[in-house]
């Protein structure tokens, strides 16, 4: 029964949460830079309430918009540079997950002016991080309510994640009403990756009674959606994106204490190499994840199928059908290449269920792809 729990962050939620709570910005400086994409921060009203707000604070702002999917580390770089020349005092982040993981990117190298590009990997003493704002736009990553921060390396192709302790938000805006610009695609992607990580921490032998809590409520909130997406085929009315965006927090917060399981580390290599979206990517092994989980969680399992209202089978099919995996053929080279990032066990194989090594990971890509 024993825990441990830290939770850092002040969310406020709502419609119209910004502008009814313009104050809470002034704590942190008076000078900011915004992380965005190129168009979500925009269509869903976000950044016009957020400068709203900076300008109702007098908070002076810079906005560097070059965040693509899968943020590379240059381009935060690139942008912390840009923070420490206007002399900005916390970062805020606008968007999916992407703009959400840079902008704590941003935030460790615009306090740290004597880094490269690779030393936000280092686990060397460093400069705190910028104080870090969020406002999400997605139903998918649940960044806004954690820690960590995935980014790609512009010369590899990589992506790998940091999460130190000052990378998570001092504040999260959290208003459903944004996510209402998703076009369908998005939507189902999204939704996915927020199951994954729901039910990938909540198979972790990390998950507690807390974050056992919260991810039990996403599982139930984001399955509600995805069965709307399924037999609609269009996108959630407000209700329903209510329910997948408050689900993918509570997804989010059970990511932050208890890490993903092996699809996550799996699906990166989809992302990198044959460009499939991320939350897919990482679905596209939920159905090996869901067998390792009975074989090894049996009762944890049940339950999860209990909390959702379905069974195995039918949530096996509707997860891939939702997926649509794309055909993708491997060589035993290339899998063997693929794999060999794995000779360090990742934190994501030691705790999924019964273990994973990466032989594991050979055999469930010889079957799938090969």
């Amino acid at each position: 029964m024993d825990f441990n729990l830290y939770l850092p962050i002040n969310v406020i939620s709502g419609k119209g949460c910004i502008r009814e709570n313009t104050g809470l910005l002034s704590a942190f400086g008076k000078k900011c830079i915004i992380i965005t994409g190129d168009s979500s921060a925009k269509k869903s009203g976000a950044l016009d309430d957020i400068l709203y707000a900076l300008k109702k604070e007098g908070i002076g702002n810079i906005i560097y918009d070059g965040i693509g999917p899968n943020p590379r580390l240059d381009h935060c770089f690139e942008a912390s540079e840009k923070a420490r020349k206007f002399g900005a005092d916390f970062v805020i982040g606008i968007g999916g997950g992407s703009p959400l993981d840079a902008a704590k990117a941003v935030a460790v190298y615009a306090s740290n002016p004597d880094f490269n590009i690779y030393d936000i990997y280092s686990s060397a003493e460093r400069n705190k991080a910028l104080p870090i704002v969020l406002v999400g736009t997605t139903a998918g990553t649940g960044s806004e309510v954690g820690k960590v921060s995935v980014l790609t390396d512009p010369v590899t192709g990589r992506k790998k994640s940091i999460s130190p302790a000052d990378c998570f938000p001092r504040l999260t805006f959290a208003d459903p009403t944004y996510t209402h610009s998703m076009p369908y695609h998005i939507t189902v992607s999204t939704a996915l990756d927020a199951l994954a990580h729901a039910l990938e921490g909540y198979m972790t032998e990390k998950c507690t009674d807390i974050p056992t809590v919260f991810g039990e409520k996403a599982i139930e909130l984001i399955w509600q959606g995805l069965l709307y997406l399924h037999t609609g085929k269009e996108n959630p009315d407000e209700k329903m994106r209510e329910k997948l965006y408050y689900g993918s927090l509570y997804a989010g917060i059970t990511l932050a204490y208890c890490g993903t399981a092996f699809p996550h580390p799996l699906g990166y290599i989809l992302t990198e190499n044959y460009g499939l979206p991320h939350g897919k990517a990482c679905t596209a092994f939920m159905s090996e994840f869901i067998d390792r989980s009975e074989k090894f969680e049996k009762e944890k399992t049940e339950k999860v199928f209990a909390v959702m209202k379905t069974d195995r089978d039918t949530f096996k099919r509707i997860v891939s059908e939702l997926t649509d995996l794309p055909e993708i053929k491997m060589t035993e080279e290339e899998i063997l290449s693929y794999c060999k990032r794995y000779d360090t066990v990742p934190n994501n194989f030691k705790f999924s269920p019964g273990g994973f090594t990466k032989e594991d990971a050979i055999d469930i890509f010889r079957k799938k792809f090969l």
